[in-house]
């Protein structure tokens, strides 16, 4: 099946103050498809997540960014995910006096999605459901006194109530134990089947991809990506680490 073009980085280069963290970065990625990113630490992975989604601390320098053909490396965050896109945070931040149910709520309703009370509450208890999360959680402050598991959880929740067309996970599966990360896993599963959108999964523990169909695994070492392969590439680096690919740069 002809999958259509939903993003395109072209000769991107990003900068945090004067330091340049990537270098002429270029990328496709359709509907529907699985990119994995992994690298050594450091390496800018979370860099690249963070220009796609428009992060103002985080200078594109040089190259371009097109999402749903449209050039948007001018347009603020809150822009692009009004268009589609949306980012798990590696270590999402609490916010006291929003409660994780207002929270999506009012992120559903800047997207122009009103759902009836009723309808929202079914709708959110049944995501929950999926993904392990009791539902006393839904009216307490985002995050305040969550785990680090328990963040990460509310993170995949906010992903399938919003149901974005691209979805960056960041380190989602960071500090997880075994339940906890296939628990993720069978959300991200779940978002896959409930929308054709596109996964691009930043990552250093390949658990959370077994359960997942992977088309395209990058590497990337000081700010380049240095090799694309298939999922074969993920059995790679299990097996024999970054070192290869750090001597070649």
């Amino acid at each position: 099946m002809q999958r259509e073009e939903l993003l395109r980085i072209k000769n991107l280069s990003v900068s945090i103050g004067d330091v340049e963290i990537l270098h002429d970065i270029n990328l496709v990625i359709n509907t529907g498809e699985t990119h994995v990113l992994m690298g050594p630490n450091g390496a800018g992975k979370s860099t690249l997540g963070y220009a796609m989604i428009g992060n103002p601390l985080y200078q594109v320098t040089s190259g371009e960014i097109w999402f749903k053909g449209q050039r948007i490396d001018d347009l603020p965050c809150y822009k692009r995910a009004l268009e589609g896109m949306f980012l798990s945070f590696q270590n999402p931040i609490e916010i006291p006096g929003i409660t994780l149910s207002s929270f999506i709520r009012s992120a559903l309703e800047q997207r122009g999605i009103k759902l009836r009370l009723m309808q929202y509450k079914k709708e959110l208890k049944n995501t929950m459901d999926i993904l392990n999360i009791d539902e006393s959680y839904a009216d307490r402050d985002l995050n305040k006194g969550f785990s680090g598991g328990e963040k990460k959880k509310a993170e995949v929740l906010q992903m399938l109530m919003l149901n974005p067309s691209f979805a960056i996970l960041d380190e989602t599966d960071s500090g997880l134990d075994v339940d906890a990360t296939k628990t993720v896993s069978l959300g991200i599963e779940e978002y896959r089947k409930k929308n054709d959108g596109s996964l691009f999964i930043i990552t250093h523990n390949t658990k959370i991809l077994q359960a997942l169909s992977v088309d395209y695994t990058h590497i990337m070492v000081d700010g380049s990506l240095v090799k694309t392969s298939d999922a074969s590439l993920i059995d790679d680096i299990n097996a024999n680490g970054f070192a290869q690919y750090e001597k070649d740069q």
